[in-house]
């Protein structure tokens, strides 16, 4: 019995990696296309029917070619770090509340915590493994933009954990039954977006690859597998984020189609922020994480406490 559930579950998850790498692969066809018609142009519509499978054309580009590397790198790093870089966001995935009970534990906010914030040492290596000063100028801008709202985020899910009660994801569904979160916590809500768009380095807030000033970021010396690996961990921590800002404040019913409507509405709304606003300076994104959402997010955390305190004195 016990290698029939194991069996199992080794299925779903394979299945579950696939279809969250085709839904990468149509992400990517979806930012292009948009960013064409907010740029007045068609966007990808040469390969195929109207564009659609060029994803699949650009992966096989993208591996065929001949993988480069410096030679002063520190070479096992160098290549290794993409590697893992996709598998700790692709692990993000097992926290995913199916109600069938996949890998759907009861600590698994907890487990996003410790997973995001391995995160930051795959893009810390991929910077300093390449040997190169621009690749290091972007690595370290975008672990300090990471850590910094990272905080933010934490606060936010300690919030939650307070008022919900528990470290799964899966009550989230059973809170959200009458009224979603996101009309109780809208401040939270607005917290919780632009923080995922900064722990994602998007635009506004994509420091890490000012083309100006820092060539690619920290992804300057990569080429070839090592670059697609980056970028398909990337679009998949947008996919992963737009999940759980679905879960989270929009209610989380995983067999209604108004659930996979607000995960690609939210991963729409973070093409639409790219296509519209310009960089932020780097000072500014610094005193948006410590000065403004530290202190919210703090006063909400305290506000839950008060809460659930005075709740459960009535409750005696």
């Amino acid at each position: 019995m016990f290698y029939k559930d194991l069996l199992m579950s080794l299925i779903c998850m394979i299945l579950l990696i696939i279809c969250v790498l085709i839904g990468v692969a149509f992400l990517t066809l979806l930012e292009r296309k948009v960013l064409g018609y907010i740029q007045i142009r068609k966007g990808p519509n040469k390969v195929g029917f109207m564009g659609v499978p060029q994803p699949f054309s650009d992966a096989i580009k993208l591996f065929s070619k001949e993988q480069t590397f410096p030679l002063l790198s520190n070479y096992i790093m160098y290549y290794y770090s993409p590697v893992m870089s996709l598998f700790l966001s692709l692990l993000l995935w097992v926290t995913m509340p199916y109600l069938m009970g996949l890998f759907m534990f009861n600590l698994s906010m907890m487990f996003f915590l410790c997973i995001t914030s391995l995160g930051v040492y795959t893009v810390m290596i991929a910077g300093w493994s390449s040997n190169s000063s621009y690749s290091m100028l972007g690595g370290m801008r975008a672990v300090a933009q990471t850590i910094s709202y990272e905080v933010s985020l934490a606060l936010i899910f300690m919030s939650f954990m307070i008022m919900i009660g528990g470290f799964s994801l899966m009550d989230f569904y059973k809170y959200q039954e009458y009224v979603w979160m996101i009309f109780v916590s809208i401040p939270l809500g607005f917290i919780w977006f632009v923080s995922s768009l900064a722990e994602t380095n998007r635009t506004p807030f994509d420091f890490a690859e000012g083309e100006s000033e820092l060539v690619s970021g920290f992804n300057v010396e990569y080429s070839s597998g090592g670059f697609a690996l980056i970028f398909l961990s990337e679009y998949s921590s947008i996919l992963f984020m737009s999940m759980l800002f679905s879960v989270i404040f929009l209610g989380s019913n995983l067999f209604s189609l108004i659930f996979y409507l607000e995960l690609v509405f939210i991963s729409f709304v973070f093409i639409w922020v790219r296509g519209t606003l310009p960089r932020f300076r780097y000072d500014k994104l610094m005193y948006l994480a410590w000065k403004s959402f530290l202190p919210i997010s703090l006063n909400f955390l305290i506000l839950y406490v008060g809460l659930s305190i005075f709740l459960y004195s009535l409750m005696i």
